[in-house]
Formats: C-alpha cells, structure tokens, sequence
C-alpha cells in the first residue's frame, strides 16, 4: 500500500496533468468541447479520490500517535504527598464516582457532590469534558478558528472600539482639536444545546464497553454540527448568530451562477491588509469544484493542493475550510467568507452537563444519556471578515 508521501506526489502528478489536459483542449475562443470536459473531470474525480485517501492516512496516523501516547507522564518535579488526590472534578475520585453512578445509578458517594447541578445532572469531569472538546473541534471547523472563552453564568459583555480619534496638524501655539474615541458592547448571552443518547443495559453491563469514549465521540458529533451551523449562519434567534449573518459584504459576483478570477481576488483585497495575515477562505465543497477551474490573469490555477500533512488546500497562498452549512452558489447567496475568524468568540457557560436517564425507554430496555451545555458566539468585530455574495439574480 502506498505510504502518505508516494499519494501526495501522485496527487500533485495527477493535478499537473489535468490542468495541463484542461489547458490543452481548449480552443482559440477558450471553449472545451463536452468529451474533453468529460475526460478532465474524470481526472479531476481521481484527484479527489487521492485527496480522500491521504485525509483518512493522515487521520490514521493520528489516532495511532494518540493510541502510541504513554498513559501517565515522567515526574518531572517534586513529588506530591503520598495519596494527595486531585481536587475538584479533575480528581480520580469524582471521575471513578462519576462513572460508576453512569452504568449503575444506585451507586452513589459524596464525591459527586462537587459537581451536583441545579438541574439534576453531574457537571461531567474534567478529562471527559476535554475529551468532549476535542470532539467538538474535530466536527466543528470554527472551534479550530475562533476563539473559545470560559465565562461565569450571565450575560458576558465583549468592549469593542466603534470609531477611532485621530491626530491633526496644528500651528504653533494653535489650539489642539480634541477627537475622542467611542466604545460599544458586543454580549455574549447563553443558549441551550442538548442531546439524548440511548444504550442498551447489556452494553451498560459490558465492563468492555468503552462507555466514555463511545458518549465523548457520539456527543461531540451531534454537538459539534449543529454548533458548526449555528456559528456560520445562524440568526441569533436561540441559538447563537452566524459569522455569515455578521460579516460585512466585501464583493458582489456579477453573476447569480458563476465565480470569476476577479471575484474571489476582489472579496481578498475587500478584507483590510492587517487582517489578511491570519486570513482564511470557507466555503461549500461545491463551491471549491468550481474554484478548482480559476485561473489568474497569467494562466495559473488560483487553487494549490496542499502537499504536507495537516495543511489546508490554499488559494492566494491563504488556506480553504470547506463547510456544508456555508451556502451553494445561488441568486443572492453569500457563497465564500474570507476573513479572521479569531475575531468570532465562542463564549462556553461553565461546564458540560450530563445526566442518565433511568425509566423512560425501559420498553426497550434501554438507557439515555443526556447531555446539555450553554453557548454563544458573536462576531465582535466584523470587519475582521467579508463575505462574498452572489448576484441577486
């Protein structure tokens, strides 16, 4: 089988020789005849296929570090007194209390006490929560993006600079103009997002059942994708508001249907120079077809496949995240952001809750788990991303 190396140089062979195929068809009037367009997109579908297997051999070759990592880490400082636990919801205790009241509810100490919630649930414990994070990152490109606060209960409020004062020439001994500077609030409220998730008791009475790790995965899957969604274009209406609801209109397309080189160089040169440093592209897998295809005034393709692990595909030498809940190419539709997306705060309410539920599916002879936590996300400053917007028609 071939290594991750050996499929990214025949990837990038394969990606040469489509776009030299492509080149070469076309006639004096740019036109490519429907065979030939036939036979690129064959090419271009197996560079698709390779891009595929070499995401799930880089995604192999993290879980296999994850599963080569030790279990403890070396001492590297002085030793804590004999059996000091840990305190709170990251000790040993609470975990193995926390866990052991999930597959038998009868099965309560006062270790849980730390983290009863008002609302009948535990507070989940630390490294299960982080679990649970990482989860969410993985299904969640703008947790990989934004930034991520812990707040305390309430509403936070974000100050934001809404105009800046500014210097002035003056003559000697002239007065000094004043110009002051004003201040706005962005607020990040809380809204509630929960899950059930049901096992069988006989998977609950397998020892060998990896319960945590099953409910961590499963969580942040269902979790992690209505966020990603809510985070992009969401309206604010319960439920966080959408960096696309946000972001400014940097560039109109002049067509309701088609993307052109001089759109997507528009909507980069739309974002201001300080920000384009940590710039980048999200768009709709669909979208990215038909980036694929631009060309710059030179004859060279916009679109770079990457050629090392864990690297985004590139276009203006600024990476691309693809996203299904960015809209498709459409009349009116706001089809590609391009921006700073540390500039959307992701503001997570405490902890996570969780909670098992006894009586409810016992016709099935199954256990819920249910899960809850409370978060927001604003834009807080949107001119740190534009957005390119479709033709209204």
């Amino acid at each position: 089988m071939a290594n991750l190396m050996e499929l990214r140089e025949r990837r990038s062979k394969a990606w040469n020789e489509a776009k030299a195929f492509l080149e070469s068809k076309r006639s004096d009037s740019g036109i490519v005849s429907p065979d030939d367009t036939a036979v690129y997109e064959q090419m271009e579908a197996g560079v698709l296929d390779l891009t595929r297997e070499i995401e799930r051999l880089e995604q192999q070759e993290v879980l296999d570090a994850k599963f080569r990592a030790p279990t403890s880490a070396p001492v590297t400082n002085a030793p804590a007194a004999p059996g000091a636990p840990t305190a709170g919801r990251a000790s040993n205790g609470y975990s193995t209390a926390f866990w052991n009241v999930m597959r038998n509810p009868r099965v309560v100490t006062n270790d849980l006490a730390e983290g009863t919630d008002p609302s009948g649930g535990y507070l989940v414990p630390d490294q299960f929560e982080h679990q649970l994070v990482q989860a969410l990152e993985e299904h969640n490109i703008m947790r990989q993006l934004a930034r991520t606060i812990r707040t305390a209960s309430g509403e936070m409020k974000i100050p934001v600079v809404a105009s800046r004062g500014s210097a002035a020439w003056v003559e000697e001994a002239a007065e000094i103009p004043n110009s002051d500077g004003s201040f706005g609030q962005v607020l990040l409220s809380a809204y509630k997002i929960g899950t059930i998730v049901k096992v069988s008791r006989e998977l609950m009475a397998d020892s060998a059942f990896p319960l945590e790790s099953f409910l961590a995965q499963d969580f942040g899957r269902r979790i992690g994708t209505l966020e990603e969604e809510a985070f992009l274009v969401g309206d604010g209406t319960g439920k966080p508001t959408g960096v696309l609801t946000q972001a400014q209109v940097g560039k109109t397309a002049a067509s309701a249907t088609a993307l052109t080189f001089d759109d997507v160089m528009d909507l980069y040169h739309s974002l201001k120079s300080p920000y384009r440093n940590k710039a980048v592209f999200i768009t709709n897998d669909l979208t990215v077809k038909l980036l694929r295809k631009l060309k710059d005034t030179t004859g060279q393709y916009l679109w770079q496949p990457s050629v090392s692990a864990g690297t985004p595909d590139t276009i203006l030498g600024r990476p691309v995240y693809v996203s299904g809940f960015v809209p498709q190419i459409a009349a009116g539709a706001k089809a590609m952001a391009f921006g700073d997306f540390s500039y959307y705060w992701i503001g997570d309410r405490q902890g996570r809750t969780f909670e098992r539920i006894n009586e409810l599916y016992t016709e099935t002879d199954q256990v819920g788990f249910k899960a809850t936590q409370r978060v927001d996300g604003k834009l807080i400053l949107p001119e740190a991303v534009q957005v390119l917007a479709m033709a209204a028609s």
